[in-house]
């Protein structure tokens, strides 16, 4: 192979930082690692993505806990990859919130997904040892869900925005505040993972319903927090084009009748000089010009990675 496979030799940490977003409203991002975030009720926390270990998530509670003592009440996950759900157990939520979708996915496909990301990205997995198992949510909808902060703090929203990252993806979003963390269906300067995705669905209705809250802040799944309504804009603008130009590109290859070797080299060099220094791009872009594939060749639901496949698609993709 002409590169080290994914993310595997990327094993120096990222510099973290805490950043509080409004009253009692946290995110902590780590120069285009996974964010992850917390909101504060009256007298309950609700924390939003877990992390992929307990330990991970271990040094993400300590330094909110330098903030706010409040028990966590619910702990919201955002969608099914191991990454954002495999450090559950740390929080001690007795209610864990995803989409019905996403709940079916961790049965599907948690376990190969699980296995598949560990080897992708070995530096998020620290301690792997803590994971108990599974992350199985505990309360599940199919459009919103609204949690009442209590006092004068008013609500949490939880809303389904259509198909995206993966079939179940979901935000939060605090009308209060106009801040709405937007999981993996928004990047902000860091590149797209959509080996799980529906392209063409996440491009244009689920975005437009995504940039439809007018947030004032956000908070993506990678990349720095986005203040202003003009960088919100910019982060759904990129995250829209990275997505276009992937769909523009594979399917003149399809036209032209080409293979996927010649899909994934028109899309790296549409796409490198914009994005190519971003987080993670060498990493996803085998995966994600696969699924298009597959996606524009008539495959509805994405196929189930495994650490095998995973291996297989790298090799042949690389130059």
């Amino acid at each position: 192979m002409s590169r080290p496979f994914a993310s595997s030799a990327d094993l120096a940490d990222k510099p973290k930082t805490l950043e509080v977003l409004a009253d009692g409203v946290y995110a902590l991002t780590a120069e285009g690692d996974p964010n992850i975030g917390a909101v504060e009720g009256e007298d309950f926390l609700v924390c939003f993505e877990a992390l992929a270990t307990p330990a991970a998530a271990r040094d993400w509670l300590a330094v909110l806990r330098a903030h706010t003592d409040k028990p966590i009440r619910y702990l919201v996950l955002s969608h099914y990859h191991a990454v954002r759900t495999l450090g559950a157990s740390a929080f001690g939520a007795p209610v864990i919130i995803a989409h019905d979708r996403t709940r079916a996915l961790v049965e599907e496909r948690g376990a190969q997904d699980w296995e598949s990301e560990h080897a992708r990205m070995p530096r998020l997995f620290k301690r792997p040892e803590t994971i108990p198992g599974l992350t199985r949510p505990t309360l599940t909808f199919s459009d919103t869900l609204t949690i009442d902060l209590g006092g004068d703090r008013g609500d949490l929203d939880l809303a389904y925005c259509g198909r995206g990252h993966t079939e179940g993806d979901i935000v939060a979003w605090l009308p209060r505040h106009r801040v709405l963390f937007a999981g993996d269906l928004v990047e902000t300067e860091a590149a797209l993972y959509t080996g799980d995705a529906f392209h063409r669905d996440w491009a244009a209705g689920t975005l437009d319903r995504v940039g439809a809250f007018g947030a004032e802040t956000l908070v993506g799944g990678r990349g720095a927090v986005a203040h202003g309504r003009d960088a919100v804009g910019a982060a759904v603008a990129q995250t829209r084009d990275f997505l276009e130009v992937m769909i523009r590109e594979v399917r003149g290859v399809r036209a032209r009748g080409g293979a996927l070797k010649d899909a994934f080299a028109a899309v790296h060099a549409a796409l490198a000089p914009g994005y190519g220094g971003w987080p993670i791009f060498e990493h996803c872009l085998p995966f994600d010009v696969s699924r298009l594939w597959d996606e524009l060749d008539g495959v509805e639901r994405p196929r189930i990675w495994t650490a095998e496949r995973d291996r297989r698609v790298w090799a042949e993709l690389q130059d």
